[in-house]
């Protein structure tokens, strides 16, 4: 007898379409996971460094000079060096710009080009600061000088092939007392996608020959809204204090500002307690000299140099007003002629980029100041540096 075969169930063929759709969700769920990690990594690692923190001060153990000297002349230099990467080519992702006849720019890239242009720019800050002042702090007027130099420059980031700035700047000026603060510490910056930030470990520098006796950090209100926070700096200014011959102190402040606050909501914060703050040293007795990237138009500059570009909205403006009683603006003497900052929205073109001056002092009316724009060119920063000039006149 024949053995009859069970019949077997038909394997059901699966749909082309479903096939799609699950790889789809697949790979959908695997991004959202992706992203939901990420946001988390940089949440993990974001944190603000608190306010009124005590600073290293470094160097020397002894600086050139034991304290400054009323009614003597001294030079301080302030230059934002950015990270090495704003050669003229260069523009910066996060800078957006338009021109006179309305059509918008934006930056491209989130790293220097190379880590030869990082060691290139590097080497010619160095240089023009030499230009300026090295050789001088031994000879000019038969003095011992005070330069100060305040840079943004980096420390092991991503976006500067991890060249140690700041050690390459207190290399150059071995005989100075060296003052660090951080301002921006972040976990890997995935944006732009084509040219990521990477990680950043970046700050200001405050270099002197003459003794400083302590240095402090202050903390600078900022957006910490989410994504912002991620992006923006950890905005600081700080503090050295140095000894003067009349028993007092030059209150030396190092200050970097926000530069992308729409409305301008937390630069009017960060002015209100930067002014508050100098306006209590002076009453103290202090001298005060306050230097640096203020991200303001100062001196009636936000519209002065000639330009194919508009003025960006990035771009506030420091009235005299502002200025609390027994404080000036120093001026440069050739304002009209150099400007300190370009446009990063892109690259460099004399007459055709923005231009501004952000750079700059504000100094007490017991100190005696003139300023000079230096013309680099917008050669080794977005940035040109500026030479103040400086007495003490009690």
């Amino acid at each position: 007898m024949a053995k009859h075969m069970a019949p077997q169930p038909k394997k059901k063929r699966t749909s082309p379409i479903k096939t799609i759709l699950k790889l789809v969700l697949a790979v959908l769920l695997v991004a959202v996971a992706t992203v939901g990690a990420y946001v988390a990594y940089l949440s993990i690692t974001y944190y603000r460094i608190d306010d009124g923190v005590a600073l290293e001060v470094t160097g020397p153990a002894t600086a050139e000079a034991p304290q400054v000297e009323v009614g003597q002349p001294y030079t301080a230099a302030t230059y934002n060096i950015g990270f090495g990467a704003y050669v003229p080519e260069f523009s910066f992702f996060m800078e957006t710009g338009v021109m006179a006849d309305g059509t918008e720019t934006r930056g491209a890239s989130g790293t220097a080009a190379s880590e030869d242009i990082v060691r290139y720019s590097t080497d010619g800050v160095i240089a023009t600061l030499r230009q300026l002042d090295p050789d001088f702090i031994i000879a000019q007027e038969g003095n011992v000088l005070l330069i100060c130099k305040k840079e943004e420059v980096d420390v092991d980031s991503t976006r500067s092939y991890h060249v140690d700035q700041s050690a390459s700047l207190m290399g150059a000026f071995p005989a100075y007392q060296a003052v660090f603060a951080s301002n921006f510490h972040s976990g890997f910056l995935a944006y732009p996608f084509h040219d990521m930030h990477g990680s950043v470990q970046s700050g200001l520098l405050t270099l002197s020959s003459v003794q400083i006796t302590s240095a402090m950090r202050r903390s600078y209100p900022i957006d910490e809204s989410f994504p912002r926070r991620f992006f923006d700096l950890d905005r600081c200014f700080s503090v050295a204090r140095i000894p003067t011959s009349d028993g007092h102190e030059l209150v030396l402040v190092n200050t970097h500002m926000s530069a992308y606050d729409e409305g301008g909501v937390y630069r009017a914060q960060q002015l209100d307690l930067m002014l508050g703050f100098l306006s209590a040293e002076r009453a103290a007795g202090n001298y005060v000299i306050a230097g640096g990237d203020w991200n303001h138009a100062l001196a009636g500059s936000r519209e002065l140099y000639p330009s194919a570009a508009a003025a960006p909205d990035w771009v506030a403006t420091f009235d005299d007003d502002l200025v609390p009683e027994g404080f000036s603006v120093v001026r440069a003497e050739n304002l009209e002629d150099v400007a300190t900052c370009r446009g990063s929205d892109m690259p460099y073109e004399q007459g055709v980029s923005y231009e501004v001056t952000v750079d700059g002092f504000i100094v007490s009316d017991n100190v005696s100041a003139t300023a000079v724009n230096i013309d680099a060119g917008f050669a080794y920063s977005n940035h040109n540096p500026v030479l103040l000039t400086f007495e003490l006149i009690g």
